[in-house]
């Protein structure tokens, strides 16, 4: 976990991005909007017409307010043709204000199904945007490298994208609102140039001051957001942790409700005192800047209203340039105040398109070769040396073996001495940073990275308990194949998970795990079972088994690797255990220590050196005497 956040002093304006650099974020609106045109042509298409239809009702609701205001005035003069409605009707005097009555009553009903139709469109382009992204999202975390996942760097930089991939979608209908909003300025300020041309320099006095602190209350927003995405982790963490299946036995029993619920109030309370301070600052500087605007405008009002007294405006004109000049007034707040935002939100985007820019360094030639199917020679390791990137101790070095097709191969070693290091680069979920790997004299990088994972067959001991059907907890083993009940049930037989699905009501159509309703739990041996069906699924003609039977009682192991056994005939296998009951069943047996081979050879032959492998066997078989 990290520090107590009252050890992270919060950020400083002078630490928040350049002018410059907030510039440059601006490039990612080009993407985002090219993102929505893929997500749906159709939509995007008629979110901007509709846009540009009611960007010109405000203006002309307000000159045709002018005209009734003026009609009505004008009649007001005349001499009545009568007494009542009839008689107006019929002189013909009230056609011209009815006419505009009907207009604006138009104008209004059409600008009310104008907006409806809007959100409409944009409330299902957004979910269509939030989905597309998040396909994106995880489409390219699939592609990025383990070692991506292995460092806490990127886990807050993955963080901050999967916020970013639903958070954002409110830009899409601000940036369209925005497109809106300037050719309403453009057709308001051209009627307002006609009258009273000076007025529109009195605008900028109303806005500037808002758009500077906007601009630094968004900025120091962002910058606070990203510098606690460590706390803002660990906080989902302890929520996680607290409350959940998996760890509520022990929770209980440890005792760790209370201290779990004091770590996540310290966390959450600093940073709510962080972020109440930014919007009380937001706040009282927005009131200041909001009278400095209203004051302007009155300002403004109080001329528009000398004028039609001397006048030199009509009482239409009146309606018209103060109902322009407030209407622009907000417009420009609106639209410098919407670049601001955009801009500010252009950095949480920065966030998002970043991530996507992160490349896998394990990558698949050109033009690979095939992957040998079956395997005929064996798989050697030709002096490889690997460290974990950010570390300078070397996790294997000078590391030679090789693993002959059809051998069953056992890694035994304390915990770091190597074996998943040795399982991580055979996979080539890692590259060597010296030395290769050969499979039938072929370097392993001379392959494409999914033709590698297509032919092996990898169970690690943390393996996913996936809340799918007990079906489709195997078929991933082969997910091409998932449709295929009979190969299903033949993993299934095979690593005597047949046994636990027949116990369950549904069979292998149940709901497997707690996180759904209706789901079934399962034994830790049980689940384990389960996952082992799912390397046979895959049929691999080479198998790997990383602690694989680690939840398994004695017996259940015994029968789980007698079947193995017989099944792996003629297959290649690596067998990582503590268990030396699993590992004397390997044909060749490597002892590891600090990354390097200590001892090697049969079980047999490692006991009658009575090295290394001798005192860990002694070890191990006292504790059963």
């Amino acid at each position: 976990m990290t520090d107590l956040p009252g050890r992270r002093p919060p950020p400083t304006p002078e630490q928040a991005p350049t002018f410059r650099q907030r510039i440059e974020n601006l490039r990612h609106l080009g993407r985002l909007v090219a993102q929505i045109w893929r997500t749906s042509r159709v939509l995007t298409a008629a979110s901007i017409g509709l846009r540009l239809i009611s960007s010109v009702q405000p203006v002309a609701m307000l000159y045709v307010g002018k005209l009734i205001i003026d009609e009505v005035v004008r009649l007001t003069t005349i001499t009545p043709p009568g007494s009542d409605f009839v008689d107006w009707w019929s002189a013909g005097a009230l056609s011209t204000v009815l006419v505009l009555l009907a207009v604006e009553l138009a104008l209004v009903i059409g600008s009310d199904l104008l907006a409806r139709a809007t959100g409409l469109v944009d409330s299902v382009l957004s979910e269509l945007h939030s989905n597309q992204v998040s396909v994106e999202l995880m489409a390219h975390a699939a592609r990025l490298d383990l070692m991506h996942f292995e460092s806490a760097e990127y886990q807050d930089r993955l963080e901050r994208a999967r916020r970013q991939a639903a958070g954002r979608n409110a830009l899409l209908s601000q940036m369209f609102g925005q497109a809106q909003d300037m050719i309403t300025v453009v057709t308001l300020g051209a009627g307002l140039f006609i009258y009273a041309p000076w007025l529109i320099l009195l605008l900028p006095l109303s806005f500037v001051p808002a758009i500077w602190g906007e601009t630094r209350f968004n900025t120091l927003a962002y910058f606070m957001s990203r510098w606690r995405t460590p706390e803002r982790r660990e906080l989902e963490y302890i929520r996680y942790i607290g409350a959940s299946a998996e760890t509520a036995k022990e929770l209980k029993l440890f005792g760790l409700g209370d201290f779990l619920i004091s770590r996540f109030k310290q966390l959450a309370h600093t940073i709510y005192l962080e972020n109440r301070t930014l919007s009380t600052q937001r706040a009282l500087w927005g009131a200041l800047f909001s009278a400095i605007s209203t004051l302007t405008y009155y300002g403004a009002y109080g001329f528009i209203v000398w004028r039609t007294i001397s006048g030199e405006f009509s009482i239409g004109d009146l309606a018209f340039l103060s109902g322009s000049f407030l209407r622009l007034n907000g417009l420009f707040q609106k639209i410098l105040l919407g670049f601001t935002s955009i801009a500010g939100q252009s950095m949480y985007l920065d966030d998002l398109f970043s991530f996507f820019e992160i490349e896998p360094t394990v990558l698949s030639p050109a033009s690979p070769q095939p992957f040998p199917a079956p395997i005929r020679q064996g798989i050697a390791f030709e002096n490889v040396g690997f460290r974990y990137p950010d570390t300078d101790g070397w996790a294997i070095r000078h590391l030679s073996f090789t693993l002959k097709a059809g051998e069953t191969l056992a890694l035994v070693g304390e915990n770091g001495a190597g074996k998943t290091t040795i399982v991580k680069l055979l996979t080539r979920l890692y590259d060597p940073d010296e030395g290769r790997i050969t499979v039938d004299g072929i370097d392993l990088r001379d392959f494409a990275v999914a033709d590698i994972h297509a032919h092996i067959g990898v169970i690690f001991q943390d393996f996913i308990r996936y809340s799918l059907s007990a079906r489709e907890n195997i078929g991933v083993g082969r997910i091409e194949e998932q449709g295929n009940q009979e190969r299903i049930e033949d993993a299934a037989e095979r690593s005597l998970a047949d046994a636990v699905i027949a116990k369950l009501p549904e069979g292998y159509d149940q709901q497997l795990g707690r996180l759904f309703k209706k789901g079934r739990d399962l034994s830790g041996g049980e689940w384990q079972k389960v996952a082992i069906a799912r390397a046979y699924m895959r049929d691999a003609d080479l198998i790997i088994l990383d602690e694989p039977t680690a939840a398994l009682d004695a017996k259940a192991e015994a029968e789980v690797f007698s079947r193995f056994k017989s099944l792996a005939a003629g297959k290649t296998a690596v067998i990582i255990s503590h268990r030396f009951s699993t590992v004397r069943m390997a044909d060749r047996i490597l002892v590891l220590e600090n990354g390097a081979i200590e001892e090697a050879g049969s079980h047999d032959e490692l006991l009658a050196k009575r090295g290394r492998y001798a005192e860990l066997f002694e070890l191990q078989a006292a504790g059963y005497r």
